[in-house]
């Protein structure tokens, strides 16, 4: 949670990149060709030039094919990969790849009208298009990808340039891919069914229809379905997509919603409620039992479960001399207090230092598995998703799903991703968001250590400011969140980050802006979102060491919202 990392310099090339965004293309016509050669790296490098020895090709990871491209930035040099793609003048094409990585970066120089590029911050792979027009005299373009400064190593793979033949040759075009095969019903809420199949060769998407019309399109072979009534039965197909056409759907499957829960997890959360970090350490904050932690907050998420030797699971161990001599028994009765007075406790997982991964069903189960032993252990009421190494949309979402069958509706599920992980609603954390929306409870998502980024309006906004919070709030409020699951996180003090504190009463501006228009800054939103959830901070414990400042003035804002 403390001590996060980012480039301020960041803020440029986002501005950059901002202004050469272009929308996702349409489907390449039928007698385009593919005028990149090498695209998905099965020669080596053959084609291709990176800046500074930066790039390499590698067996795993791929997206398709037995080879991709990674390439490390290192100092000044962002690690740029290019080619040269011979083209037709006065034409369009359609340029894409799929990438992975921090800031991974997409584009082409040389068209002769307007340069374009455009970006994606997923850690997963992520299908990158844009498309550009060749001038009266242009033959020739440089498509290129890159990375940035102090990130990483970056994978690309499966570059394609769809249009007129330019006359260079270049990879053979795509066919056509298979019906999926495999398609199961994976889980199920009274709200949603989650589904799965196996991935097709050749496909860079599929679509999941419900009772024969078309309801999602995603990049992995799993897709839940939200919005459902409950104890009703769906019948859902998939089919698989490439640039060269759509496969025909796949045999139906059943599934049958549950007869209760859905809307949102929580239990009893208050409509409005403060969510802080207790601090399971000593590192010179005011070391607290939970029964100290001020009245003001309605979820504590006690900081943090541990990773274990088994892949995806976690303990918890107290620190009890840590923390003056506080017993495990002290603990449990002391969590068993707090949710007698209306509050829920949570165990929070990661943090700065966490180094929990979720990457396949097994680990899935295993997290799930864990993380409910532990609520019957200690009496949690819920888990908090705190990871700042990446996350597995896919399987977190599954784990959590898992989780949900086993505790029931009364489950509370929070997430605290860092700015840069709600950019975009195809970055894996809010991926995992939006699968989990039935059960989500609320994201407070963490407004400091952070540089400078995109808000709503595509504006480049500095932390520590009103502009900071409501411009970025606004991303996830339109990107699918409901208001109720939207929270903003910031430092009870100076001392509880390395940067990013506001004063509360920025901090309540911001609330009223987003919630009633008023006091906003620069930035004001398109409505109002009365039903916002609230707020969140480190720690309960740096706010006890500021003689609970930041709570007091907060908390009292929060509930009469």
């Amino acid at each position: 949670m403390p001590g996060r990392r980012w480039a301020g310099a960041l803020a440029a090339a986002v501005t950059a990149s901002v202004l050469s965004l272009t929308g996702l293309a349409g489907q390449a016509q039928a007698a385009d060709i593919n005028n990149v050669k090498n695209g998905g790296f099965e020669s080596g490098l053959t084609n291709w030039t990176c800046s500074a020895g930066s790039g390499t090709t590698v067996s795993s990871p791929v997206h398709g094919g037995s080879a991709a491209l990674k390439a490390t930035p290192a100092g000044q040099d962002y690690a740029q990969c290019s080619q040269s793609v011979a083209v037709k003048p006065n034409s369009t094409y359609t340029l894409s790849a799929w990438v992975q990585g921090s800031y991974t970066y997409l584009g082409v120089t040389g068209t002769g009208t307007t340069d374009v590029s455009t970006w994606t911050p997923n850690t997963t792979w992520t299908q990158l298009t844009t498309t550009f027009t060749t001038g009266a005299s242009t033959t020739s373009v440089a498509v290129w990808t890159h990375g940035w400064y102090g990130q990483p190593a970056y994978f690309a793979d499966d570059f394609s340039v769809f249009g007129p033949d330019g006359g260079g040759g270049g990879d053979p075009a795509p066919t056509v891919p298979a019906t999926p095969a495999g398609l199961a019903v994976s889980g199920t809420t009274s709200s949603s069914v989650s589904l799965a199949w196996n991935t097709v060769s050749g496909a860079t998407g599929y679509n999941v229809y419900q009772g024969g019309s078309k309801v999602q399109s995603v990049t992995g072979t799993s897709a839940t379905v939200t919005g459902l009534a409950a104890s009703t039965a769906y019948s859902f197909q998939v089919s698989a997509t490439n640039a060269a056409g759509e496969s025909a759907k796949s045999s139906a499957v059943t599934g049958t919603t549950a007869a209760s829960g859905g809307g949102g997890g929580g239990g009893t959360v208050p409509a409005h409620a403060v969510t802080g970090y207790w601090q399971n350490f000593n590192n010179g904050a005011t070391v607290q039992k939970i029964s100290a932690v001020q009245s003001q907050y309605d979820i504590i998420a006690v900081a943090f479960a541990d990773a274990t030797s088994t892949p995806g699971a976690v303990s918890f161990t107290l620190d009890s001399a840590g923390l003056g001599g506080y017993t495990v028994d002290q603990f449990k009765a002391d969590i068993k207090a707090k949710q007698a007075a209306g509050k829920k406790v949570i165990i929070s997982i990661g943090g700065q230092n966490g180094t929990i991964s979720v990457s396949d069903s097994a680990s899935a189960a295993n997290f799930a598995n864990s993380v409910y032993s532990l609520m019957q252990t200690y009496g949690f009421d819920g888990v908090d998703i705190d990871l700042e190494n990446g996350l597995n949309a896919t399987y977190m979402s599954q784990a959590l799903r898992s989780l949900s069958a086993k505790a029931g509706s009364s489950l509370v599920i929070t997430m605290a991703p860092q700015t840069i992980d709600m950019q975009s609603t195809s970055n894996s954390y809010f991926q995992t968001a939006l699968n989990i929306k039935d059960i989500l409870t609320v994201v407070n998502m963490q407004y400091y250590n952070s540089g400078s980024m995109l808000g709503c309006d595509g504006k480049v906004y500095s932390q520590g400011s009103v502009d900071f919070l409501t411009a970025l709030a606004c991303i996830q409020l339109q990107g699918g969140l409901a208001p109720s699951q939207v929270g903003l996180g910031l430092p009870a003090s100076t001392s509880g980050a390395g940067s990013g504190y506001v004063s509360p009463t920025i901090v309540n501006n911001a609330l009223d802006c987003l919630t009633k228009l008023t006091n906003c800054g620069s930035f004001k939103p398109s409505k109002a979102y009365p039903g916002l959830r609230g707020a969140m901070t480190w720690s309960t414990n740096w706010d006890a060491s500021a003689g609970n400042a930041w709570s007091n003035a907060v908390g009292p804002h929060v509930h009469a919202l």
